[in-house]
């Protein structure tokens, strides 16, 4: 359920961000000891990572986890790990032990997302939960790897899951399922650019879409939508 719209350009929208996290990693630290967050990929991590860097975290108790990550090596342009690295990680000084990466470059998917989901039970507990997940939406209304029509849309008996037949490349992948990205505490959703504002009115205003976006939305308790002028255009308020 959306809690909140955020609209602004992306330096403001940077700012909100970082006083967003500050405060859920206080009400997190001090309700149950630690932070847990799930990190993006792609244009949302390359706007908005560079001020996080510098938000009033404490680092050395929060859990870095991923929404999903790609097959690639770990220096490949597109490795979400490597852009949270660059960006935010190294920046900000996390400790490497609260930094559980994604193994999608493992040669069995399959049984690195098993592992995956063995680490979150291992940090979080036998019914992990995210206290924020961080996400960006594509033009096609995908989230994390979770692809318009594709099965994994539908798993609902893992919380990581392996795609191998991902609608853009590359093709490979590991993700978080909707089942566990919709138990976040705090589901934060990101989108810049014209590109997404039909994705966005339909999964915001549309109770039938099919969309991933406008799945993840109405099973989440509670979800802010952070978007540019041009990303919100055709909401109808």
């Amino acid at each position: 359920m959306v809690s909140d719209i955020v609209v602004h350009d992306a330096i403001r929208l940077s700012d909100a961000l970082a006083a967003l996290l500050e405060g859920e990693s206080r009400a997190a630290c001090a309700a149950r000891g630690s932070f847990a967050v799930a990190l993006p990929g792609g244009s949302v991590a390359t706007t908005f990572f560079p001020r996080l860097a510098r938000a009033a975290l404490d680092w050395t108790r929060t859990d870095v986890f991923w929404g999903d990550e790609r097959a690639v090596p770990l220096e490949d342009p597109q490795s979400n790990y490597g852009a949270a690295h660059a960006l935010l990680l190294s920046p900000a000084g996390v400790p490497e032990a609260r930094v559980h990466r994604m193994d999608a470059d493992a040669e069995d998917l399959v049984a690195a997302a098993r592992a995956y989901e063995d680490e979150l039970r291992r940090v979080l507990g036998a019914e992990p939960r995210l206290d924020l997940a961080l996400i960006g939406v594509g033009p096609d209304g995908h989230v994390c790897s979770l692809f318009p029509g594709h099965p994994v849309l539908s798993e609902e008996a893992r919380r990581v899951a392996a795609v191998h037949d991902a609608s853009k490349p590359p093709p490979r992948r590991l993700t978080l399922t909707l089942p566990m990205l919709a138990a976040t505490r705090h589901v934060v959703v990101a989108a810049l650019g014209e590109g997404k504002a039909e994705v966005i009115r339909e999964s915001l205003e549309d109770p039938t879409s099919a969309l991933p976006l406008a799945r993840l939305v109405r099973r989440a308790a509670r979800v802010t939508v952070f978007l540019d002028p041009a990303a919100a255009a055709r909401l109808k308020s």
